[in-house]
């Protein structure tokens, strides 16, 4: 079973990849300076070197395509198709008291992150 696991910054993306039946990290590196000019990925080959990549990414949303691509491209990518990839798991910071360990994301988890959210802007952001 592989699991991509993300965790999404302001302004980055983190991820590794996962075979969990032998707990080895197939694939990892770093989405950096999303949004911003001289956006990168930041890749760790299993042999350990560092790959950098320049590409253009406005938003999250192509942060996370060119996460994809890597993981896919034939050269230094970890799988051939992203079928391969079983489950993904995401850290989030709005869980509250809510959401306190790993669950899985359906409409309630969703209701309640959001709720978790809306009270979160209320308060002044000194007192956060």
């Amino acid at each position: 079973m592989n699991v991509l696991v993300l965790n999404c910054g302001s302004s980055s993306i983190k991820y590794k990849l996962y075979n969990m039946d032998n707990e080895a990290v197939l694939a990892q590196g770093g989405v950096e300076r999303i949004g911003l000019d001289e956006a990168f990925i930041k890749i760790t080959l299993p042999n350990g070197e560092k790959k950098i990549i320049m590409h253009d990414m406005p938003d999250h949303k192509e942060g996370v395509n060119f996460v994809f691509k890597c993981l896919l491209d034939p050269e230094f990518g970890a799988i051939k198709d992203l079928k391969e990839i079983d489950a993904v798991g995401h850290r989030v910071v709005q869980g509250g008291d809510k959401f306190k360990e790993s669950v899985i994301v359906d409409k309630s988890v969703e209701d309640g992150i959001s709720s978790g959210l809306r009270i979160r802007q209320r308060i002044p952001q000194h007192n956060a």
